[in-house]
């Protein structure tokens, strides 16, 4: 089995002590574990504030663009991590969620949570994509 650590050019550097995925090559296939996406931009500020719709689709465009630089798309996500400080926004990350994951939907679990670690950032995800 073979460990890289990544943190691709085509996404904002990390916030923090973090790599952006590790990628397992097991020789049979590949795993990618993505640490949690917020809604960040180049400058590490937040984009989108009280926007769960703009935050959410921030959140899956960085997802989609860690996915590609190693030759993934989100139809390779097994796993999907949801964390939000509303429970009550749920509906608009769900319908923004359903634009990116069509078919059928990975294994999935959303929590809500107090806070994250970046005022006013309302949504976390991290996912796990498998490549035969």
């Amino acid at each position: 089995m073979l460990k890289t650590i990544d943190n691709p050019a085509t996404v904002p550097a990390p916030a923090g002590a973090y790599s952006h995925v590790v990628r397992l090559d097991t020789g049979d296939g590949t795993l990618l574990f993505l640490s949690g996406q917020a809604a960040l931009d180049e400058n590490g500020e937040l984009v989108g504030p009280d926007d769960m719709t703009v935050q959410s689709r921030h959140v899956m465009d960085l997802i989609a663009r860690i996915l590609g630089a190693h030759g993934a798309t989100v139809d390779d996500i097994v796993n999907i991590r949801t964390f939000l400080t509303d429970m009550d926004r749920l509906d608009e990350y769900g319908a923004v969620r359903r634009e990116y994951i069509k078919g059928e939907p990975p294994a999935s679990t959303t929590v809500e949570v107090t806070r994250l670690f970046r005022p006013g950032a309302l949504i976390e995800v991290e996912v796990v994509a498998a490549l035969s």
